[in-house]
């Protein structure tokens, strides 16, 4: 199912998340539900309170496929790097955001089982990304410099 993506400015954005404890179809059924909107979307990360859900839950898929992290933490990071990111919330809006170079994630699937995963350059930007989503962070309390969307020239 598409589920709407909350927009800018709705408060549910900057709400903190309450950590996952139980693992079954309706969790199974967000993130399902969560892919979906966010392929539908073209985007490549959601984040569970983007949908109106204050749980601990994050998809991403940044072209090498689906992952799903229940209560992500980022548990290293180095490096850093700075580019321009976007939000489903924040529609037609980009911003130059200062962000390590790579990161390690240890989370839960779906079944809640330890998951843990690296990322490097993109993958690691959307770690981060939706990982401020469930602590209320926006990626506007982040950007150093907002830049023109291609697609609105």
């Amino acid at each position: 199912m598409i589920r709407r993506i909350l927009k800018f400015g709705d408060p549910i954005l900057r709400e903190k998340c309450t950590e996952v404890t139980e693992f079954d179809k309706d969790l199974g059924k967000l993130l399902d539900d969560m892919y979906d909107t966010m392929k539908k979307a073209d985007g490549i990360g959601l984040a569970a309170p983007q949908v109106g859900v204050l749980k601990r839950v994050v998809v991403i898929d940044t072209g090498k496929g689906r992952m799903e992290l229940v209560n992500p933490v980022i548990t290293a990071f180095w490096g850093r790097q700075f580019e321009a990111e976007g939000c489903l919330s924040f529609v037609g809006k980009r911003g130059i955001v200062k962000r390590p170079m790579h990161v390690r994630v240890t989370a839960q699937d779906r079944f809640g089982r330890t998951v843990k995963y690296r990322g490097k350059e993109l993958l690691a930007r959307a770690f981060c990304h939706e990982i401020d989503h469930l602590n209320g962070i926006l990626y506007e309390d982040k950007v150093i410099k907002w830049v023109e969307d291609e697609e609105q020239k």
